[in-house]
C-alpha cells in the first residue's frame, strides 16, 4: 500500500513543500471549523456553564423573638438593618495576586465606611490605644488567652508556646500583617516589598496607618476562620447606613466578595431601667458557641446571642433559625440565579413575655435616683476634708466639697486624656501645664524613694506620699500588673508585717526584700528573664515603675486630686471643663455665672445635683446606688426589679459602642452589678421577724412572754447596745416588733444557745436561726432568672445574728421573696421575671407557673398574726408613710458597716396589710438610715397603687426630705 502511494505521488510529482501546505490548509481548516463550533455554535452554552460552574449554600438570617413587658409592651425587638460581608471567591494565580487583590478590597471597604460616617465590627481584641499604640481590650484573664489562641491558630490555650502566650498586641499585629507563615502579608519590607505598581493597581496606598493595618488584618483574619469553606462569607460591618449600601452596589465591581445583606439588629425600650434585666446580645465567643452547639447544633459561626440579663437566659427560645438556599455564581462571586427548590426559610425566634411592668420599672428607677441625690445633697459640706477619726459616728459623715469635684476626674465625668489636644480649651491646657509640672516632682519625689538609701519609713511620710507608694505597690505591681505574685507573698513574713502593718519600713526597703525572696514575677517586668539576681530584679523594677507611671491613667487622677487638695487648681476650673467636654450644655443659665465667677463652684455643683444634671451615679460617691424589688405576693413573679445606676443596652448590642462599655466597665458606680440581685448586704433589723419566728417556734416567747430592755443587752461580750439606749422597758413580741428593740431579740438569740445544764452554745443558737432562715429560703437563690449572688445565713457571732449583724449577707431580691413569704403566712414562691414564650404567630408554646419552693406549715397563724401585727405597727409609728392612702405593713433596718462608711438603708414591706397584693424590698446602699428606705417605698407604693399624680412622685429633682431616723 505504501509502494502505491510512493508511485501516486510520484506519478502526479508533487513536491514536498506542497504536501505540507495541502496538510496545513487540511488542519487548518479543522481548527476553524472547531472554533466555529465552539465559539458560535456552543458559544452560549459554554460561557453560560463557565460562569455557572460554582453553586453555594447562602444562609438567609432569621430574626430574633421580640421581648414584652406583662402589659404587652413592646421592650426589645428588631429593626431592619443592612450588614456587609466578605467572602473570598477569586481565582489567582499566586499567593501574593491574593493578598494583594484582599487586601485591596479591604483597603476600598474602609473608605467607604468612612467616608459615611460608618465603621467594621469590633469584635477583635486589639485597638489603637490613647498613646497611638496597639494594645489588647481586655485584661490577663482566660478571654485574652483564648483570643490569642484563635490568632495563633490553637485549638486549646495550653498549646500556646511561651512566646505566643506572652506576645504583645503590637507583635500578634506584625504577626498578621507580615508574609510569615500564618500571615496575611498586608505590609511587606525588604526585597519582597510591594512595588508602587502592584500598590497602585489593587488601590492600595503607598504607606498605611496603624488604624489601617489592624483593619484589614481584622477583616483577613475573620475570613481566615472560614478558609475551609471558601464561599462561606463573613460578617464585617453591621447596621449600616443607606449611603454605605449606595456606594457599596455603585463600585461591586471594584469590591470583590463584598455584598450587603438585608439584616436585622436588637432595639430595646430607651430606658436605662431595663438594661440590666433585659442585657443585651452580641456576636458569641467561642466558648458560647460551643455550649450552645451542644444544646441546638445550628447556631452559626457567626450568630449573635444574648450575653446578659433575659437575652442570655432565654437565648435558646429567642434565637431564630437560619434558612438557607442554593445560588450558582459566577468566577466573581456574582449570583446569577437561585435554585427555588433548595429554599429553606428561616423562623423567627419565639417572643418571651416578663412579668415586668415597664411603667412602674421605669418609674421606680425615677424614684431611686432622686432619693439617692436627695441623701447625696443634704451631705455635702462647703468643706475640704472629713476628719473620720474625730467623730468615728457614720451617721454623721459629710461629704466635702472637694471630694465632689474630684469625683469628675476621678470617675471620669470630665476626661483628663483630653487636656493635651490641639483642640482643648485654654482651662484645659492650664490644667495640663500644672499637672505636667506636678507629675515631675512627683517623679523625683517617687524615683528619691526608690533608689536612695535610707527612704523614711512608710508611717513617716506625708498622707500625699503614702498614697502614691500605696498605689504603686498594691494597685498596680500587686493587683494590676501581677509584678508582686499575691500567691508567693509569706503574709507572716516579719518584713512583709512591718510593712503592711507597722508600716515601720520603706516602699524601698520592702519590694527589695520581695526580690530577695522570690515574690516579685519576674517574667512580668523582663520576659527573657536577663536579671538574674535580686539587685538587678530591684533595679530593673524601680525603672519599669516608673516608666509606667507616666501612661497610667489611675496615677494620672491621683496627681490632679492632690492638685485639687492643694489649690493648685480649682473647683471651678473643673466645673467649667464640663461645659468645655459637652457634658452640660454652654446654653445653661449657670455657665455664665460660673465663667464670671459670680457663682462659686460648692454653690453651682449643689444645683446641678438637685437638678439631677449631675447624677449620684456620676459621682461615684456614697450613696450612689440602690435597688427595688417588688412581688405579686400571689404569685411570686416579679413585677420590677431595679437596679440604679442601669446602662443604656442600645449602645451594647449589635455594633458593641465599645467607648461605652469600657466607661461602664471602669465606672466606680458598678452599673455592670446589678444592685438588686448581685449585691449583698447585711439586712439590718428586717432579720428580725425571722428572729420572732425562730423565738416562738422553739417555744422561747410567745403572746405573753415580756422581756424587759434595760437599753444595753450585757449577757455577751461585748455588750449590745439598743438603738434607744434608754430601754424599751418591758415588751412582748408584737411591741418589740414594732420598736425594733435589740434587747428583745438579743435575748431570743441567747435563750436558743442555752442547753440543758444552763450553758450557753454558739452553735445550738446559730443553728436554730439557720434551720429557720432555710424555711424562708434565705439560704438560698430565688430562682430568678438573673444572675444572682448566692446568699449567706450567719455563722458567726449567734447573738448579734438575731438583730441582723453576724455575718448575714442578702441580696434586694432575696429579701423580696423573704417579705413575700411573710405576706402570704409561709409560702416561699421562687421568684421569676418570665411569664410565657410564643411563636412568632403569636401561639402559646410554653407558660410559667408559679413555683412554691415550700410551704411553712408548721408555723401556726397565731405566730404569723403577732409578726403581721408588729409590722403593721412599724408603719404606724414612722411618720415617712403618714399619709400613704393604703394600708401597708412593713419592717425597717439600717445596716452597719464601720464608722468610714454611711449605713445602709432598708425597708421590707406589703400592702394592703390585710389583703396584700404586692411585696416591696428597697435598699439604698451607704443611705445613711433605714428612714430614707423608708421615703423611698412611700413613693414607689404611692405610685403603684396610684396615689398621688405622677408629676408630684417623679419629679425630676432631687428628693431632699431626707430622714435620718434609724429606730431600728
Amino acid at each position: 500500500m505504501g509502494t502505491k502511494i510512493k508511485k501516486l505521488i510520484k506519478k502526479i510529482q508533487l513536491k514536498r513543500t506542497s504536501v505540507l501546505v495541502i496538510v496545513f490548509v487540511l488542519m487548518s481548516f479543522i481548527l476553524i471549523r472547531q472554533l466555529f463550533d465552539l465559539q458560535i455554535i456552543q458559544g452560549e452554552n459554554y460561557i453560560s456553564e463557565f460562569e455557572s460552574r460554582t453553586t453555594k449554600k447562602r444562609i438567609l438570617k432569621s430574626t430574633r423573638g421580640n421581648i414584652y413587658d406583662r402589659n404587652g409592651e413592646l421592650i426589645a425587638s428588631n429593626v431592619l438593618s443592612y450588614s456587609l460581608t466578605f467572602e473570598d471567591n477569586g481565582s489567582y494565580e499566586t499567593t501574593r495576586e491574593r493578598n494583594l487583590t484582599l487586601n485591596g478590597v479591604a483597603y476600598r471597604i474602609l473608605q467607604i465606611l468612612a467616608e459615611n460616617g460608618d465603621s467594621l465590627l469590633r469584635d477583635f481584641h486589639i485597638i489603637i490605644d490613647e498613646n497611638g499604640e496597639y494594645a489588647f481590650d481586655v485584661g490577663e484573664g482566660f478571654t485574652l488567652s483564648r483570643f490569642k489562641a484563635d490568632i495563633y491558630g490553637h485549638p486549646l490555650i495550653d498549646d500556646l508556646t511561651p512566646e505566643e502566650a506572652s506576645a504583645t498586641a503590637a507583635e500578634m499585629i506584625e504577626y498578621l500583617s507580615g508574609g510569615g507563615v500564618n500571615g496575611f502579608s498586608i505590609v511587606l519590607y525588604g526585597e519582597n516589598a510591594y512595588t508602587p505598581e502592584e500598590l497602585a493597581k489593587y488601590g492600595l496606598p503607598a504607606e498605611l496607618t496603624k488604624q489601617e493595618i489592624l483593619d484589614i488584618a481584622t477583616m483577613r483574619y475573620k475570613l481566615n476562620t472560614n478558609s475551609f469553606q471558601r464561599y462561606m462569607a463573613v460578617t464585617i460591618a453591621t447596621n449600616v447606613s443607606e449611603s454605605t449600601v449606595a456606594a457599596v452596589m455603585e463600585n461591586q465591581s471594584q469590591l470583590q466578595g463584598i455584598d450587603v445583606l438585608e439584616d436585622s439588629v436588637r432595639q430595646y425600650v430607651d430606658d436605662e431601667s431595663m438594661g440590666p434585666v433585659l442585657g443585651y446580645t452580641g456576636r458569641a465567643s467561642a466558648e458560647e458557641l460551643e455550649q450552645l452547639k451542644e444544646q441546638n447544633p445550628e447556631y452559626s459561626n457567626d450568630a449573635i446571642v444574648g450575653k446578659a440579663g433575659i437575652e442570655q437566659y432565654m437565648e435558646l427560645d429567642l434565637q431564630g433559625t437560619d434558612g438557607e438556599e442554593t445560588v450558582i455564581v459566577d468566577n466573581l462571586g456574582k449570583v446569577l440565579s437561585i435554585d427555588d427548590n433548595s429554599l429553606v426559610e428561616p423562623v423567627a425566634g419565639n417572643d418571651v413575655y416578663l412579668t415586668i411592668d415597664s411603667d412602674w420599672q421605669s418609674a421606680i428607677y425615677q424614684i431611686l435616683k432622686q432619693r439617692v441625690a436627695g441623701v447625696l445633697l443634704t451631705r455635702i459640706e462647703n468643706t475640704k476634708k472629713f476628719d473620720f477619726e474625730a467623730v468615728q459616728d457614720a451617721s454623721q459623715i459629710s461629704v466635702p466639697i472637694y471630694d465632689v469635684y474630684n469625683a469628675l476626674v476621678a470617675n471620669s465625668v470630665i476626661d483628663i486624656t483630653r487636656f493635651n489636644e490641639e483642640e482643648a480649651s485654654d482651662t484645659e491646657k492650664n490644667l495640663y501645664a500644672k499637672f505636667q509640672q506636678k507629675q515631675q516632682e512627683i517623679f523625683d519625689t517617687i524615683s528619691n524613694r526608690l533608689t536612695t538609701d535610707n527612704p523614711p519609713a512608710y508611717k513617716d511620710e506625708s498622707e500625699e506620699v503614702q498614697e502614691y507608694l500605696s498605689y504603686i505597690c498594691d494597685t498596680i505591681l500587686r493587683d494590676t500588673l501581677g509584678v508582686i505574685d499575691k500567691d508567693a507573698v509569706d503574709t507572716s513574713d516579719a518584713t512583709y508585717q512591718a510593712w503592711a502593718a507597722e508600716e515601720s519600713i520603706s516602699l524601698r526597703e520592702y519590694l527589695n526584700y520581695a526580690a530577695s525572696q522570690n515574690w516579685i514575677d519576674i517574667s512580668v517586668i523582663s520576659p527573657e528573664g536577663e536579671y538574674l539576681d535580686s539587685a538587678e530584679i530591684y533595679r530593673s523594677l524601680t525603672d519599669y515603675v516608673v516608666d509606667y507611671l507616666k501612661t497610667d491613667l489611675g496615677f494620672s487622677k491621683l496627681l490632679y486630686k492632690y492638685l485639687l487638695m492643694n489649690d493648685e487648681i480649682s473647683g471651678q476650673q473643673l466645673c467649667l471643663v464640663l461645659y468645655e467636654q459637652g457634658v452640660l450644655s454652654k446654653d445653661d443659665e449657670a455657665y455664665a455665672g460660673l465663667a464670671d465667677g459670680s457663682t462659686t463652684a460648692y454653690d453651682f455643683m449643689v444645683n446641678k445635683i438637685a437638678n439631677l444634671e449631675i447624677e449620684p451615679a456620676q459621682l461615684a460617691l456614697k450613696p450612689c446606688s440602690a435597688s427595688a424589688v417588688v412581688t405579686d405576693v400571689k404569685t411570686g413573679k416579679v413585677v420590677a426589679c431595679v437596679s440604679y445606676p442601669g446602662y443604656d443596652n442600645n449602645r451594647l448590642s449589635n455594633n458593641m459602642d465599645t467607648d461605652y462599655y469600657t466607661k461602664l466597665s471602669l465606672d466606680m458606680s458598678s452599673p455592670f452589678f446589678n444592685k438588686a440581685t448581685q449585691q449583698t448586704t447585711a439586712p439590718g433589723s428586717t432579720l428580725k421577724l425571722l428572729s420572732a419566728v425562730t423565738g416562738m417556734m422553739e417555744n422561747i416567747v410567745d403572746d405573753d412572754t415580756y422581756i424587759e430592755c434595760t437599753g444595753k443587752f450585757d449577757l455577751v461580750t461585748p455588750p449590745i447596745n439598743c438603738w434607744n439606749k434608754s430601754g424599751h422597758g418591758a415588751l412582748e413580741i408584737t411591741t418589740a416588733i414594732e420598736q425594733s428593740c435589740n434587747y428583745y431579740f438579743n435575748m431570743i438569740g441567747f435563750e436558743a444557745g442555752k442547753s440543758a445544764d444552763n450553758k450557753f452554745s454558739e452553735n445550738q443558737s446559730l443553728s436554730k436561726l439557720q434551720k429557720y432562715a432555710s424555711e424562708f429560703g434565705l439560704d438560698q437563690k430565688t430562682g430568678i432568672e438573673i444572675s444572682e449572688a448566692s446568699p449567706h445565713v450567719s455563722d458567726s457571732k449567734a447573738v448579734p445574728s438575731y438583730i441582723g449583724q453576724g455575718n448575714h449577707l442578702y441580696t434586694t431580691s432575696q429579701l423580696a421573696r423573704y417579705v413575700t413569704a411573710l405576706a402570704t403566712s409561709g409560702t416561699v414562691y421562687d421568684l421569676s421575671l418570665l411569664d410565657k414564650v410564643t411563636d412568632s404567630q403569636g401561639q402559646t408554646l410554653k407558660t410559667f407557673d408559679p413555683v412554691v419552693s415550700q410551704e411553712m406549715t408548721d408555723v401556726p397563724s397565731g405566730v404569723w398574726s403577732d409578726i403581721q401585727e408588729g409590722m403593721r405597727r412599724v408603719v404606724q409609728t414612722h411618720e415617712q408613710f403618714n399619709g400613704l392612702g393604703v394600708a401597708l405593713s412593713g419592717k425597717t433596718g439600717t445596716a452597719e458597716i464601720d464608722y468610714h462608711q454611711p449605713n445602709h438603708g432598708l425597708f421590707i414591706g406589703y400592702a394592703p396589710s390585710d389583703a396584700p397584693e404586692y411585696a416591696i424590698a428597697v435598699r439604698i446602699a451607704n443611705g445613711y438610715s433605714s428612714g430614707n428606705a423608708c421615703t423611698t417605698a412611700n413613693d414607689i407604693m404611692k405610685y403603684i397603687f396610684d396615689l398621688a399624680e405622677d408629676e408630684e412622685i417623679l419629679t425630676g429633682y432631687a428628693s431632699t426630705d431626707v430622714s435620718n431616723t434609724s429606730n431600728d
